[in-house]
């Protein structure tokens, strides 16, 4: 499994060195091609790419094997590293990272299959404290990196740079995926129909969250629930929606958990800026302060996990990312210490790497046999789908405060007591959680792993 793991951790590491880069570069790239009215698209198309990909992947995963999807994902985050590295026009741009976004979902897809063929129970909480600690380095080093290389010679090798990552990544990982095998239990393949259906309806209700009119908005938001809930509620366990049911009930949290977290999250840098005046470069420094102690916390699970239950671990995730975010918005409402945005934040990613990993446990030991590929995919779904309306309903507020006259600081403000919102409901549905043994049982062992396997 050794190999397995270093091939995973490399492919994971190429995704985040790639995301972190693109924002850092992006101004660059729309002042040298134009286009800034795609500026957004350039996220929106990745986002979307990714959602319906991961459906389809996750159900290949289940009839195939890993190793079909995973190749096809990481071959197309190539070739759209390509094709955006040498875009003549914002437009290409856009359709590149839209090819990076279907790879991206593919691989994501592909890594949770195998970990829940591959490894035991009671080894998944270290893969995933290890897959956490695969984001650290890039958030750390990418963004200062990207925007040298940018600077001192062209945004387009940031791109094309990271290509001998995905080839070493794929020598790696590709022997081991094939060693694994098919699943000895074939499940079924994942509706292509669906899978676009639901990034149709989340394209339609992110369109909404930002539309000029209220008129316009109603109706996007109203087109993209018809869209995408009938479909949402066929690829996602029974009971999702609703989190009415153990598997259903993990399976929404960890949406609920990345809407509290990233809706907060993508206006810090913004409230620091404006509230309090900070730099750039110091304001960006509370995100990396976040994702260092999200691998803390991932790291923490992995120890704790054989004494505690998943429900006492989620809840407790839950209320440091509320009690987190509420620390920032203390930050904006009343004047005290900048610094203590830092801590409240440090208290936060703490609280979602604990959490984070707890639920992909949890789905991962829940899922059936036949599913673990298509269950994986559900989770990420929403998952996918907090960040994007949690995001976007933040926006929502601060557009609707500075289209009011009001100051850029209450919006962001609303922002931050929506992302808690979202929290505190994420915090009511996890007590429905499996509270009857700890999260991980030593005795347990690998979902569908071929003997030969774990000796890969």
């Amino acid at each position: 499994m050794r190999l397995l793991t270093v091939g995973l951790v490399l492919t994971i590491t190429l995704v985040a060195f790639s995301s972190l880069a693109v924002e850092t570069i992006l101004p660059i790239v729309s002042d040298e091609l134009g286009g800034v009215s795609l500026y957004g698209w350039v996220f929106s198309a990745f986002f979307l790419g990714s959602l319906a990909s991961v459906i389809v992947a996750g159900g290949i995963a289940d009839e195939r094997g890993t190793l079909l999807p995973y190749s096809i994902g990481l071959s197309l985050f190539a070739l759209g590293l390509v094709t955006a590295g040498a875009a003549p026009a914002m437009a290409i741009v856009v359709g590149g990272r839209l090819v990076q976004g279907i790879g991206s979902g593919a691989i994501i897809a592909s890594t949770y299959a195998s970990i829940a063929r591959g490894y035991t129970e009671t080894e998944r909480p270290r893969m995933f404290a290890i897959l956490s600690t695969a984001w650290v380095v890039p958030s750390i080093v990418g963004p200062a990196a990207a925007a040298f290389i940018a600077t001192a010679f062209t945004w387009r090798l940031v791109f094309v740079g990271l290509l001998p990552f995905a080839v070493l990544a794929a020598a790696l990982a590709v022997p081991a995926l094939r060693a694994l095998g098919a699943p000895p239990k074939p499940g079924e393949r994942a509706s292509r129909r669906d899978a676009v259906l639901v990034a149709l309806g989340a394209g339609l209700l992110l369109a909404g969250l930002v539309a000029d009119t209220i008129p316009l908005a109603i109706a996007l938001v109203i087109g993209g629930c018809l869209a995408a809930l009938p479909a949402l509620r066929r690829v996602t366990p029974a009971g999702t929606l609703t989190g009415t049911t153990g598997l259903g009930a993990a399976v929404l949290v960890r949406g609920l958990l990345t809407f509290a977290f990233f809706g907060t999250e993508a206006f810090l840098p913004l409230m620091l800026r404006e509230a309090r005046g900070l730099s750039p470069t110091l304001a960006g420094l509370v995100l990396t302060t976040g994702a260092v102690t999200w691998t803390g916390g991932a790291w923490v699970h992995e120890r704790l996990a054989p004494k505690l239950t998943s429900r006492a671990i989620i809840t407790t995730a839950f209320a440091l990312v509320a009690l987190g975010a509420s620390g920032v918005l203390a930050v904006v409402l009343v004047p005290i210490p900048v610094e203590l945005a830092y801590l409240a934040w440090a208290v936060s990613g703490g609280g979602i790497g604990f959490g984070y990993a707890a639920i992909s446990v949890l789905v991962l030991r829940l899922a059936p046999e036949e599913r673990t590929g298509a269950t994986g995919a559900a989770m990420q779904v929403l998952d996918n789908l907090g960040t994007a309306l949690g995001t976007g309903a933040g926006g929502a507020a601060v557009a609707i405060a500075v289209g009011h006259g009001l100051p850029v600081q209450t919006g962001i403000a609303a922002a931050f007591a929506v992302a808690i919102a979202g929290g505190l409901v994420g915090l009511a549905v996890s007590r429905r959680l499996d509270a009857s043994r700890p999260s991980v049982v030593a005795s347990s062992a690998p979902i569908s792993a071929p003997s030969f396997a774990r000796d890969a």
